[in-house]
């Protein structure tokens, strides 16, 4: 009888292959299913615009698989232009997926980007399910203007008051954490995002924003794709609009864990790598080198890239010994996109609840729960402001 808690390996898909090459191979050789509610299509993707594509996914299972345990989506992101909807496709999913909680964060736009917002464009919708929904801030905003300080090279008093006082206006509003920020963004197909982003990890404001954090104690979720020294551009990505070479940015962000050990940082989508060097070897010596350091795990099956945990189905041993060395470091956030027109495919958000599946009991509950509660103890939900 076929493991439901098995992955498809589609390891070999490599990320050269851009989306729609890829949509278009899986439509021509697999039969689309129905699956349901939360409705599981066999790997299909559909770009609805240039400007926001709508990413359709799926897993190649006649059914839904819940997580053996109750378990948080630290990472997800939802549309804006309407968010009431797409609350309700996250709500229908999480009670088929067996979430109790999933973190909504705002996406980390450049300040050239004429799409982006931020919290207040979803606050109203969050607000009306507490316990179930929680909201990260500043994608549209913070994020913003670090990249166009980095840009200008101006960090001076005036900038770093008016970033102060949006961090903590957003903190009054009730988010729980900063996020998603980046420091290194490429333009992808499969992304929303269209501008490559890059600001050094210890810029100024990336700094004061991790005092900011520190100060009201939540943490800062972001967006670095991994390189330890200038690199070329990784095979299969666009320049422009993406540089000709990568900037070493791994020394930056050590700069920044260790400005503040009380800022807590969560390096987002480990199992998602784009250059080849997030390995789970450079995860075990951050992690064992900076305790403020935290990671999410991220499964996409429709873009394994690099160094990713899966094969032929199962999790790779040196991630299994990666999360056992850390057990109290990882936490779980697909970064699915839910949003009306994507009430049918979730392929991320269930192919990490079965990498979550199997974990062994105790791993899982850390993982899935417990490391979350301590991440974020004390922070608001989205119904409350913030007292900090």
């Amino acid at each position: 009888m076929e493991d439901p808690n098995i992955l498809p390996d589609v390891s070999h898909v490599s990320d050269k292959h851009c989306a729609k090459q890829f949509a278009e191979k899986t439509r021509r050789k697999l039969p689309a299913l129905c699956l349901g509610t939360v409705g599981i299509a066999l790997l299909t993707q559909v770009l609805a615009s240039a400007a926001r594509p709508s990413m359709k996914q799926s897993m190649p299972s006649g059914r839904v698989v819940p997580a053996l345990s109750p378990y948080v989506d630290a990472h997800v992101h939802i549309d804006e232009h309407d968010p009431e909807g797409s609350v309700n496709a996250a709500l229908q999913a999480m009670s088929e997926l067996n979430a109790a909680r999933v973190f909504v964060l705002t996406e980390p736009y450049s300040p050239d980007d004429r799409n982006r917002w931020d919290v207040e464009s979803i606050l109203p919708a969050l607000k009306i399910y507490p316990n179930k929904l929680a909201v990260l801030g500043g994608g549209g905003t913070l994020n913003a203007m670090i990249q166009e300080s980095v840009r200008s090279g101006d960090a001076g008093a005036d900038i770093q008051t008016k970033f102060k006082e949006r961090a903590e206006e957003m903190v009054r509003e009730g988010v729980a954490g900063f996020g998603e920020m980046t420091t290194e963004h490429f333009s992808l197909a499969a992304s929303p995002l269209k501008d490559y982003e890059y600001a050094p990890a210890d810029s100024p404001l990336m700094l004061l924003l991790a005092d900011i954090a520190a100060q009201k104690n939540i943490p800062i979720d972001l967006h670095m794709e991994a390189a330890p020294h200038t690199i070329p551009l990784p095979h299969g990505l666009e320049s422009p609009p993406n540089p000709s070479h990568i900037h070493g940015n791994i020394a930056a962000l050590e700069r920044l864990l260790d400005h503040n050990r009380r800022a807590k940082i969560i390096w987002a989508h480990a199992g998602s790598d784009n250059t080849g060097y997030r390995t789970p070897e450079l995860c075990d010596r951050l992690l064992r080198a900076h305790p403020n350091l935290y990671m999410e795990i991220k499964i996409d099956p429709m873009y394994p890239g690099r160094n990713y945990p899966m094969a032929d189905g199962k999790i790779k041993p040196a991630w299994i010994k990666l999360l056992q060395k850390h057990p109290d470091r990882f936490i779980i956030g697909s970064d699915q996109h839910y949003g009306p027109e994507l009430t049918a495919t979730h392929s991320r958000a269930q192919a990490t609840v079965l990498f979550l599946n199997q974990l062994p009991t105790e791993l899982r509950t850390r993982i899935g729960m417990e490391n979350v509660e301590h991440i974020y103890g004390g922070a608001p939900s989205a119904e409350s402001g913030g007292q900090r």
